[in-house]
């Protein structure tokens, strides 16, 4: 029997824990652009005393520069999946890449601080539409495959953005302008732009008759709702905490607009501004509920660090950032690791894994001794504690961003994006108030380090019980993925034919 000729080798199976080369470059080319948004948001968190005297004006005026950011911010996020819909995700991301550019441009050009402001709210409504929307595009490309190891790709930047954002603010505040905090977005916006229109794909946004109509209702309860929320938790100071009038009535109004959208959203089939009826799905509940307190976590104790490091051991804001460092560090190495576990044995158990032994355990151990910090306190102890807690924190948020889309069909991908992102911010957002509150009513007027340790102290330990509360939260994440379909194989190996 002879046989039969071949012209070349016979094409070999589609290997399932292979990230295609094209999900590949189209995670670096958003990642890209990414990071003019995360440096930004890092760069100028460390920046307000010196705006403050530069533009001569006071704390509570030049604190708009990032509250007005980051208010435009989530005014825009919820309008992402319908702007997707309406133009094509490689049209918006260039087009919101664009306004973050003007927005940075413009903020670099700014005379006083009302104009300063205003800008920055432009390069919010950018930056809030590229938030969901880096996870979208790149979950799409990689439909529903190696969500782990993607998820590792996606939050590139946020890992990097607390290693090199106050790193790099404290470099240009000690060297250089204030302006160039906005002119350093430039070559990361125009190389973006320049990646996203050779390598994203064209995309053609959907036929008239199936768009998407905007619900305007929708809009107007949610945004301005999600606005209010974080306008009120941002105003949390001083003695009064939650009961403050600029706290309670934004509070009070932003609870009532998002339970109108909510209800609202929950008896329409279709047509909301984000279908909350995701959250019949135990992968989108449960990890929206767990990103919502690992932002307390997470950004609860962002803003203890550097206030600890620069009032109590007397570090400027380049001294604090570079002592920080470890923590980013930690939460790259956690990644490779994470994201094939959450793969293999799905994200449940890394979740688990990373939360109760490895994250909450390294949390504990790595939070424990700034909960006994003193004023002498070992820089090399604390930093130590810092990569450590990284580590722990990098592997669970990989596991908890990536749980949301399993299971998700093409079209649900933008909701569930904005879910997670709405979650995980709102819960930065509470943290930072929390914490505020707790490190305001202990440390009251303390002006000596000792006592102001003492108020530190309490706020670290506060900072462990919010990271324990979500152990067994762990258990109704989705658990082993399921093998592909035979007609999803047979996708894969005509793909590798091709």
């Amino acid at each position: 029997m002879s046989t039969p000729n071949r012209t070349g080798p016979a094409p070999a199976a589609a290997d399932p824990d292979r990230i295609d080369p094209a999900v590949w470059r189209m995670a670096i080319t958003i990642i890209v652009g990414a990071l003019a948004v995360v440096f930004d948001t890092t760069i100028v968190s460390v920046a307000v005393n010196d705006l403050a005297k530069e533009l001569d004006a006071p704390l509570s005026t030049i604190q708009w520069v990032s509250t007005g950011y980051l208010l435009a911010v989530f005014v825009t996020i919820p309008l992402a999946g319908w702007a997707q819909s309406r133009l094509g995700g490689k049209r918006l991301w260039i087009a919101s890449l664009g306004v973050f550019l003007l927005g940075s441009i413009l903020s670099a050009l700014a005379w006083n601080a009302t104009s300063l402001i205003a800008f920055r709210v432009v390069q919010g409504i950018g930056g809030g539409i590229m938030m969901p929307l880096t996870a979208t595009l790149i979950m799409q490309a990689a439909k529903g495959r190696n969500i782990g190891k993607v998820m590792a790709i996606i939050t590139v930047p946020t890992a990097l953005g607390p290693i090199l954002g106050p790193v790099l603010g404290g470099l240009i505040l000690h060297m250089a302008d204030w302006r160039w905090m906005f002119f350093v977005n430039i070559p990361f916006c125009v190389v973006g732009g320049w990646l996203a229109w050779r390598n994203l794909p064209n995309d053609r946004p959907a036929p008239d008759s199936t768009r998407a109509r905007l619900d305007v209702t929708g809009l107007l309860l949610l945004s301005p709702g999600v606005a209010a929320l974080i306008y009120g938790l941002s105003q949390v100071e001083g003695s009064a905490g939650f009961a403050g009038a600029k706290v309670l009535f934004p509070l009070i109004g932003g609870l009532a607009l998002v339970g109108g959208f909510t209800a609202r959203a929950l008896t329409r089939t279709t047509g909301a501004l984000v279908n909350l009826r995701l959250f019949r799905h135990r992968a989108v509940a449960s990890s929206s509920a767990l990103l919502f307190l690992g932002g307390i976590t997470l950004y609860g104790a962002m803003m203890l660090l550097p206030l600890y490091f620069q009032q109590v051991r007397g570090e400027d804001a380049l001294g604090a950032g570079l002592l920080l460092i470890p923590q980013g560090v930690g939460a790259l190495l956690a990644r490779t690791v994470a994201g094939n576990y959450t793969d293999r044995i799905g994200p449940r158990w890394v979740a688990f894994a990373a939360f109760a032994f490895a994250a909450f355990a390294f949390v504990a151990a790595a939070t424990v001794p700034f909960a006994f910090v003193t004023a002498d306190t070992s820089k090399v102890l604390l930093m130590a504690a810092l990569l450590v807690r990284g580590i722990g924190l990098g592997a669970a948020m990989i596991a908890l961003s990536g749980a949301a889309f399993v299971g998700m069909e093409h079209k649900e991908i933008p909701d569930a994006s904005i879910i997670t992102r709405v979650a995980q911010q709102i819960g930065g957002s509470v943290g930072i108030a929390v914490l505020a509150v707790i490190l305001q009513h202990t440390a009251g007027d303390a002006h000596t380090p000792g006592a102001l340790a003492d108020g530190f102290d309490d706020a670290f330990w506060w900072s462990v019980a919010f990271t324990a509360v979500a152990v067994p939260l762990c258990l109704l994440l989705p658990g082993r993925p399921k093998p592909l379909a035979p007609a999803d194989k047979a996708e894969d190996e005509a793909a590798v034919e091709v």
